[in-house]
């Protein structure tokens, strides 16, 4: 409870004082600077180093795939159909195809399924969803933004984003056997700042105006990130046969609300700021529905 309380409080304190107050200029966009280049990391130098991994954690690892395939596919489709432009696009693939599986998507699945959860919870984000946005989401952001890029340069463009490089350090750091206890504090403290940082930044930038003019696109994004993303993982775990909290874990995973990051980096490229900021805050909204139901069939 205290988490989700967390999320909407967050939330509304952003959109009430974007709607109340004289903000400092520029104030959104400084938190999402400390956001992509200090409180991620922190929580991936954090975290990684105390994972235990093993076989039973595949399907969480590949489950958050299915979202981020399906966007990959379905976004540039519809927006041929439709007409709609490539700053959309590119946000509709980014928002929709990667979950808000970190502070959102452990807090509830360790809420639904118990504590035994939050270890593959913790495997889908970080080999799952991060890998995800430090790979294909960061190409997605530079090629739909317009920049014409070498598969070379985008390549330097992951390497040089400082959530990617936190994760390479993490690993490194927990095959030496991890933090000096001294840091370890730290970067807890640091990563803790995500959660209502991010999520004070969307409320700052939320704006139910912009729902009638983006009605198809909402429908389209949130459908897919909310209902079928979930409905395949759901479909593959009954197929394979595969069953216990690792499996629900994964699920709950797929069927998180748009990650908060990659709605930020959409922001940061300029791929239509309304709809990537619209997307993300209807969908964690949703999502406080959804999952809840998702997890009760389970």
């Amino acid at each position: 409870m205290t988490a989700f309380l967390l999320l909407v409080l967050c939330l509304a304190l952003g959109a009430l004082m974007a709607r109340t107050l004289r903000l400092p200029q520029g104030l959104a966009p400084s938190i999402n600077f400390w956001v992509l280049y200090v409180a991620l990391p922190a929580l991936v130098l954090d975290q990684i180093p105390q994972l235990h991994i093993d076989a039973t954690l595949a399907f969480p690892a590949l489950a958050p795939l299915i979202p981020i395939g399906g966007a990959l596919l379905l976004f540039p489709l519809l927006g041929r159909a439709f007409g709609w432009s490539r700053g959309s696009v590119g946000a509709l693939i980014l928002t929709c195809g990667l979950g808000n599986t970190a502070f959102m998507g452990l807090a509830m699945v360790e809420a639904l399924l118990g504590h035994a959860a939050l270890g593959p919870a913790l495997i889908a984000d970080q080999l799952g969803t991060f890998l995800s946005l430090s790979t294909i989401g960061v190409s997605v952001a530079a090629i739909y933004s317009g920049d014409t890029l070498r598969p070379a340069e985008i390549g330097r463009r992951i390497l040089r984003f400082p959530p990617f490089l936190a994760l390479i350090a993490a690993f490194a750091i927990r095959w030496l056997g991890g933090w000096p206890e001294v840091f370890e504090p730290v970067l807890k403290r640091l990563g803790d700042t995500l959660t209502p940082l991010a999520l004070f930044s969307v409320g700052l930038q939320f704006k139910l105006a912009d729902i009638g003019s983006n009605r198809g696109k909402l429908f389209a994004g949130l459908g897919w990130k909310l209902v079928l993303s979930p409905a395949i993982a759901v479909a593959i775990a009954l197929i394979s046969g595969v069953r216990g909290v690792a499996v629900s874990a994964g699920i709950l995973q797929t069927a998180m609300a748009p990650m908060i990051t990659a709605g930020i980096l959409a922001v940061e490229h300029d791929l239509d700021p309304p709809l990537a900021n619209l997307v993300v805050s209807l969908g964690i909204l949703l999502s406080l529905l959804s999952v809840p139901l998702l997890a009760h069939f389970l």
